[in-house]
């Protein structure tokens, strides 16, 4: 117990008569740097340690101002690091709202285009039951078959049986099958 209060009482005093030199430093210099200070301490506790005979505190001291200096670069790295992902996570955000705002003018202009061709599509239903079954039947033959069949679909079905009817045969046949298979 008496040696280890001796040590810290060693420790104290290379401590004090450090600072005291930091002090006179300072008045001759007017100031003195962080590096000169450690320094001055790593050579007073060194001195005070050896004084004692524990070489191996010396070293053990030296190697854990050595961590310790490691251990805040260390933690200027982790800040920078910290940094950088806080500026890719804002420019994440700002990347993903443009996407977003260009995904909402797609959808925008599909669902306009959409309602366009219902719009057309409505104009054309109304024309075809307008029509006599011969000239319907006529005009649906020479349709895109997708097309054709849409229109029938939205027709009152006796008007489109007289339709199936009145077109030849095999593009009637053609008609019916993608019509039956919308209605599912």
């Amino acid at each position: 117990m008496k040696r280890k209060n001796l040590i810290i009482m060693s420790i104290l005093v290379g401590l004090f008569s450090i600072f005291s030199i930091a002090q006179e430093t300072e008045k001759k210099t007017g100031a003195y740097t962080e590096e000169d200070f450690k320094k001055k301490l790593d050579e007073e506790l060194e001195k005070a340690l050896k004084r004692i005979g524990q070489e191996k505190l010396a070293d053990l001291s030296r190697e854990l101002l050595n961590r310790e200096s490691s251990l805040k670069n260390k933690e200027l790295e982790i800040e920078k690091m910290k940094q950088e992902l806080h500026l890719s996570q804002e420019e994440f955000q700002r990347q993903l709202k443009d996407f977003q705002g260009k995904q909402e003018s797609i959808i925008g202009c599909l669902e306009k285009q959409s309602d366009l061709r219902e719009k057309r599509i409505s104009h054309m239903v109304d024309v075809v039951s307008n029509m006599k079954p011969e000239v319907a039947a006529e005009v649906l033959s020479v349709q895109e078959s997708t097309l054709s069949v849409e229109i029938l679909g939205k027709l009152d079905a006796g008007k489109v049986s007289k339709i199936f009817n009145l077109m030849d045969k095999e593009i009637s046949a053609r008609l019916q099958k993608q019509y039956m298979n919308m209605k599912r």
